[in-house]
């Protein structure tokens, strides 16, 4: 009589072997009525589990891979040291990983980490990633993901970001009231979830104001500095613009330095308000206005909620996301002429 493995009790059951691996150890994902006849049947076929696969499976190693688009960015600079923190706290290394805003690389990483590096990821996806197939395997090897900021929508699980939608329409509504009817938005990509909710508040802050909107006033940016810095001021040369809404921190940069080239005034021609955790924000000339999100207690609660998953084997959900407040901070880049 050939052994009996989790093959054949999945077979025997019509489940798969993941439910019935999950129902000998007893998961909380699995219903007790199914424990129940895993377990008989485990019992009348004599099934004996292999120790050395149950020993490895067990193996922890105690290390959580973070997955960012870059690192020079003041804001993810700050999550870094909020993850670092509790990782330090319960015992555990983090490795950090940069996509570069490259889908075929945010793939790589994924497919990586698939074989077992980390016991958890903690990920804000790519600008270029419009689908993620890649990450379904990570999901399928039972690697628990929560992703902060940039999620994915497609997948259930813990996603952790600020109040986008409304840190939008504030910031629009921000312009408005400092007397700007022609409100140029800027994004870094089209299929990221931060910039198509900054951009719903955007859109109904100007219907909410009368003001109808403009789709000659979009602008969908790269990842070369000085490409959307030309962008912008292509958009200042061709349109009339008497503000800027950034929803990302470098295009809030790219356009003081556009302004510049063209000899604009801020805020006397053009008010500009920006996404934004420089610390120089308020060095700038003239200081920026920005909208400051929690980054530091978005990596914390990000990783908080991984490693009580970890620690309790429990599977993430999103249910358990979480929404942050961000800050509207008004310096000199919005004032009233």
């Amino acid at each position: 009589m050939s052994s009996v493995n989790l093959k054949r009790l999945a077979q025997e059951l019509n489940l798969s072997i993941s439910a019935v691996s999950k129902a000998l150890r007893d998961s909380h994902e699995i219903a007790v009525d199914t424990k129940e006849r895993v377990r008989a049947l485990a019992r009348e076929l004599r099934y004996e589990p292999n120790p050395h696969a149950s020993s490895l499976r067990r193996q922890k190693s105690k290390t959580i891979g973070v997955v960012i688009p870059e690192v020079a960015n003041s804001f993810f600079s700050l999550v870094i040291n909020g993850i670092e923190e509790v990782a330090r706290h319960n015992g555990y290394h983090v490795l950090i990983y940069l996509t570069h805003e490259d889908h075929t690389r945010e793939a790589a990483i994924a497919q990586y980490l698939a074989n077992g590096r980390v016991d958890g990821i903690l990920m804000s996806v790519a600008s270029e990633s419009a689908d993620f197939a890649h990450l379904q395997e990570l999901k399928n090897k039972n690697i628990p993901i929560v992703f902060f900021d940039r999620v994915c929508e497609e997948m259930a699980t813990v996603r952790v970001t600020t109040n986008d939608f409304e840190s939008g329409y504030k910031a629009t509504q921000h312009l408005l009231e400092a007397g700007c009817r022609r409100i140029a938005y800027l994004l870094i990509s089209e299929h990221l979830s931060i910039g198509q909710k900054r951009m719903q508040g955007y859109q109904q802050a100007l219907e909410d104001h009368a003001i109808p909107f403009d789709a000659n006033l979009i602008v969908s940016g790269h990842q070369s500095n000085e490409h959307n810095r030309m962008l912008i001021q292509q958009l200042l040369e061709t349109q009339k613009v008497d503000g800027i809404f950034a929803s990302v921190e470098r295009l809030a940069i790219s356009s003081y330095e556009a302004c510049k080239a063209l000899n604009l005034s801020i805020p006397g021609d053009v008010k500009i308000i920006g996404f934004s955790n420089l610390e120089i924000a308020s060095l700038l000339d003239p200081p920026l206005t920005a909208i400051k999100q929690p980054a530091y207690a978005m990596g914390r609660e990000a990783a908080c909620i991984l490693f009580t998953a970890l620690d309790k084997n429990r599977a993430l959900t999103a249910s358990q996301s979480l929404v942050l407040n961000s800050e509207l901070i008004e310096r000199k880049s919005t004032a009233r002429n």
